[in-house]
């Protein structure tokens, strides 16, 4: 049960962060590409490489905090439920090519970003 509410506190908190950050961006960016989809999942994917490798070599918390932070908050904060919905509105307005750059850019910069937090966290903590 323990579990279980962890990962709903932390839902809750990325679920907020992600539609905090995805209003900033429609507000800075506007409407026309799906800037605040594109930033939470590369960011989101910074800091899961950051908070994985970190629990790896320095931190030891228990499952709750675990979950809590890589499932709940950003589980909560990434989403390709999101990303799969975007790409399909930009497919159905024909922006064919904004559609591929969204794709492409979701998922090659959100492996980049995660490999980027593994090797800083390791430079820093190793």
């Amino acid at each position: 049960m323990k579990m279980l509410i962890a990962v709903a506190l932390g839902g809750a908190v990325g679920a907020t962060g992600r539609y905090l950050f995805a209003s900033q961006a429609l507000r800075v960016f506007g409407p026309g590409f799906p800037w605040g989809t594109l930033g939470v999942n590369i960011v989101g994917s910074f800091v899961m490489g950051v908070i994985v490798e970190s629990l790896a070599l320095r931190f030891q918390v228990s499952p709750e905090m675990r979950a809590f932070l890589v499932t709940g908050v950003l589980g909560g904060f990434t989403t390709f439920s999101a990303f799969s919905l975007d790409v399909s509105l930009l497919l159905e307005k024909k922006d064919i090519g904004l559609a591929a750059l969204y794709a492409f850019g979701s998922l090659g910069g959100a492996v980049l970003a995660l490999f980027f937090g593994l090797w800083l966290t390791r430079a820093v903590l190793s």
